[in-house]
């Protein structure tokens, strides 16, 4: 179970990306539940039923939540994880655009521990950069790095402490990777100490819309 999947594309527009997510679920680490930017207003009937089959099929539910940085309440965070959980059964958090800062660090460790007395386990931490290392030992899993292929191959660094933290708590979310290049992605990740990742072939402004052709390889 190596593989992060945000898939932000609804399942009406693409029930063929989501078919493909289904048959593969055993292959993933988890997958983001993202319905309206978080879980929206009211329950999506089309995430609700792709929600079910992916639960059925054995993967686990990660429940998209904007922290903005740090900017947005605790309070509004724990809200719509709450909303994930009942409406999605979410069983983790994915926190996106999470402060990588040590000013930020109190009131991070704060919001994860009310979510973990919410029982969301994993709780996954994107920052998109490697933080300071405090944010990891918070985290099941942290997205240390998210950006375009070739940023990936030309200009990624890591800090020393990243070797003292078992793989299995970083991720690489890679867009933008030719489609022939997606293997050789998943093994860079796992040579840079992160043994979970999720490259993808698309291209902002939502690389995420399309599935990572690396699921077809890993399906059983």
């Amino acid at each position: 179970m190596t593989l992060l999947v945000p898939l932000y594309v609804h399942p009406a527009e693409d029930p063929g990306a989501w078919h493909r997510l289904i048959t593969g679920a055993s292959a993933t680490y988890g997958v983001v539940i993202n319905p309206a930017d978080g879980p929206g207003e009211r329950p999506d009937p089309a995430f609700t039923a792709a929600a079910a089959a992916l639960r059925a099929a054995g993967a686990r539910l990660l429940g998209y939540v904007d922290t903005a940085y740090g900017e947005r309440g605790p309070a509004e965070v724990v809200h719509e994880m709450i909303r994930h959980q009942k409406w999605y059964g979410a069983d983790g958090a994915f926190l996106d655009r999470v402060a990588a800062t040590p000013k930020e660090l109190p009131a991070t460790r704060r919001l994860v521990r009310s979510l973990r007395r919410m029982g969301a386990t994993p709780v996954v931490l994107n920052p998109g950069v490697h933080p300071v290392a405090g944010y990891v030992r918070l985290a099941d899993l942290t997205v240390t790095f998210e950006g375009h292929w070739s940023t990936y191959v030309s200009a990624f660094t890591q800090p020393a402490w990243t070797a003292r933290h078992d793989p299995e708590r970083f991720c690489h979310l890679v867009y933008g990777v030719p489609d022939a290049l997606v293997p050789l992605a998943v093994r860079t990740a796992r040579e840079r100490g992160a043994a979970v990742s999720g490259p993808v072939t698309g291209e902002l402004p939502n690389p995420w819309k399309q599935l990572t052709p690396a699921l077809t390889g890993m399906e059983r």
